[in-house]
């Protein structure tokens, strides 16, 4: 069973970064056959049925064969969207998940009923790793979801407690299980991408007693934890090193290059961005769309001298973004979207340049809270903030986006200025997006954002009166119009 089902998750991990066909062919058969192999294990009875009998009659085996063959339904029932990416596959694997998360649960209050009763066994220990493994996940993912979604998931059946999940997967984590290192592994991620937790160095010190210290694991969440520390320079060493460590998984050399991209855009090194966006255009399969979107976005921050030694074409880049989009589950990836409808200005036979487009996606993606913890940069993100403000300003032919543009280089102002200290000035930034919300013709999105980052400010004044309003008023907002949203 652990051959079984940790070769199924090796390929179900290679074919989630590939996106290939046939690596999605081949998760799916080593998937079957990981649920074949633990199929043989199971009761004969469903563990729905009744967690009384299961607790006088399952044994060791048939214990650690229920979890492992709903972690494996599970990993099948995500790639069903994978493999057939519309809406009857989605709503299918939605079914088949909420089965096993049904599982998980009975698993769970029979791990509670065993603590005392023969639950010291190395059986049982394996046994309860792989529940918190699979709650845990469960409720933290489900916690991500928005409010209303979220509700109606709870209705039926699911549960999204952000809390009781990070609980689950810490306690799974020290529990010296085969699946300990999933759940550092899960924790990890979600610290580093979704919420910035102080502590990390604590987590990924747990990593050090399963990984390798100079495993490319470990090297990854070690640059990416220092990255968000604004330790730009060790985090540029620690990427370099991780991407030397191996050469069998090309992806994560990708996911290296697209924070060494990032890296060098907060730094202003727009040559060496270009290199590892260029690189991934070339190489990733993940959002073809993104990836031009932000090459040519990066191309436009460069000098016309510069811009030359590349030999790109900013224009035709731009224009080949709506064509590059993909589908999931039969919807659109709000990021793409988001690309297509900035790179539509270039169109045109009389394309309108985008203003410092390589910053407002720098903001999309959240860049902002890592480059404010360097003055240093900053400031000079200040400095080329300003000259476009001061380009805007003296254009003599002002085109229908150029309300949209002041407005977002003033949103994009005052995030500078808020994170230098210079508050009065930053507020007066937001208060000049917001008095323009009917002059905004197409990047409404700008007015949502420019609210929360105001409420933010009032936050840090120590208005909580005046903070609070302004969330009420984003609320109200968002009940009106459609925007978008920003990805750690």
């Amino acid at each position: 069973m652990y051959h079984a089902l940790g070769y199924s998750s090796i390929l179900v991990m290679q074919a989630t970064m590939t996106f290939e066909h046939k690596d999605i062919q081949a998760g799916m058969t080593t998937i079957k056959e990981a649920l074949q192999t633990c199929q043989r294990f199971r009761k004969r009875s469903s563990v729905v049925e009744s967690i009384s009998s299961l607790m006088s009659k399952q044994t060791p085996d048939s214990l650690k064969a229920e979890e492992k063959y709903t972690k494996a339904d599970c990993d099948s029932s995500l790639f069903s969207v994978f493999q057939d990416e519309n809406m009857i596959s989605f709503i299918k694997g939605g079914i088949k998940i909420r089965t096993s998360y049904q599982i998980y649960k009975d698993c769970q209050s029979l791990s509670k009923m065993s603590q005392g009763v023969g639950g010291d066994s190395e059986a049982f220990r394996q046994f309860e790793g792989g529940v918190k493994l699979g709650i845990g996940s469960f409720n933290l993912m489900l916690s991500l979801l928005p409010a209303r979604i979220l509700r109606l998931l709870e209705f039926i059946g699911f549960s999204g407690n952000r809390e009781f999940g990070l609980s689950q997967l810490q306690e799974g984590a020290g529990s010296h299980s085969l699946r300990s290192i999933l759940c550092v592994l899960t924790l990890l991620f979600y610290h580093t991408y979704i919420y910035n937790l102080d502590s990390l160095n604590t987590i990924l010190q747990m990593c050090y007693s399963v990984f390798l210290s100079q495993g490319s694991i470990i090297l990854f969440y070690s640059a990416r934890i220092a990255l968000l520390g604004g330790n730009f320079e060790n985090a540029l060493v620690k990427f370099q090193e991780c991407i030397s460590a191996q050469q069998q998984w090309r992806q994560i050399h990708h996911l290296c290059y697209w924070e060494l991209m990032w890296c060098h855009s907060f730094q202003q090194q727009w040559r060496d961005a270009y290199r590892y966006a260029d690189l991934l255009c070339r190489e990733s399969r993940w959002s073809k769309a993104i990836y031009v979107y932000q090459k040519a976005a990066i191309l436009s921050m460069m000098s016309e001298e510069e811009l030359k030694t590349t030999g790109e074409n900013v224009v035709e880049l731009f224009r080949q973004v709506e064509g590059l989009k993909q589908r999931l589950a039969g919807k659109s990836i709000p990021t793409e979207k988001f690309a297509i409808r900035k790179s539509r200005r270039y169109s045109s036979a009389t394309p309108v340049k985008l203003v410092i487009p390589a910053l407002e996606m720098m903001y999309v993606w959240n860049g902002f809270t890592i480059v404010g913890k360097r003055a240093d940069t900053t400031e000079s993100l200040l400095i080329t903030i300003e000259r476009a403000e001061e380009q805007l300003r003296n254009d003599p032919n002002p085109s229908e986006f150029h309300p949209d543009d002041q407005c977002l280089v003033q949103m994009l102002k005052g995030l500078c200025l808020k994170h230098l200290g210079r508050l009065l000035q930053a507020e007066l930034c937001f208060t000049q997006v917001l008095s323009s919300e009917k002059r905004i013709r197409y990047d409404h999105y700008l007015i949502p954002f420019t609210l929360y980052e105001l409420g933010l400010l009032y936050k840090q004044q120590g208005d909580c009166v005046k903070a609070t309003l302004q969330e009420s008023i984003k609320k109200n907002w968002f009940s009106k119009k459609c925007s978008e949203f920003r990805f750690q």
